[in-house]
């Protein structure tokens, strides 16, 4: 009996003992204090990359725009599974068209994504000025950044 004690004994002072409770401790302080055990920065990361990332993103004519296009991104999304946007359609919310890469899409500075076709139209009739139909913004057609849809 003595032998299977001084056995068991062994086993809970083996090195990789210190590598349990290590993990064991971490898990427990992420528990007390309401943590992820992975940071959040990396979970923040991983999420927007996943959204981001479809099947063309991968191809040598991927726009410079697409975070994407570069390597290090790309390592960091290889193991992330594709988003469905790549079926997605994005239609303007005043001439209810499609926008695409004949009618782009144009972000204002409230946010709002509006046709250019739709923003343009209204450009002219305002002398240059936009105002958003939902918010009331108004803005210079200048200040429009231009979204890509990948």
């Amino acid at each position: 009996m003595r032998e299977g004690k001084s056995y068991h004994g062994k086993v809970l002072f083996e090195a990789k003992q210190w590598d349990y409770l290590v993990d064991q401790f971490k898990q427990e302080f992420c528990k007390l204090y309401g943590m992820t055990l992975e940071p959040l920065l990396n979970i923040y990361l991983q999420a927007g990359l996943s959204a981001l990332k479809t099947p063309y993103c991968y191809e040598d004519d991927c726009t410079k725009e697409d975070p994407l296009s570069q390597e290090a991104f790309r390592k960091l999304a290889l193991p992330l599974p594709f988003s469905k946007q790549h079926h997605s359609k994005l239609v303007c919310y005043i001439t209810k068209e499609l926008m695409d890469t004949e009618n782009p899409p144009q972000v204002l500075p409230n946010g709002y994504v509006y046709s250019t076709k739709a923003l343009e139209e209204m450009a002219k009739k305002n002398n240059g000025t936009i105002i958003c139909p939902r918010s009331g913004l108004i803005c210079s057609y200048t200040e429009l950044v231009k979204a890509f849809i990948s």
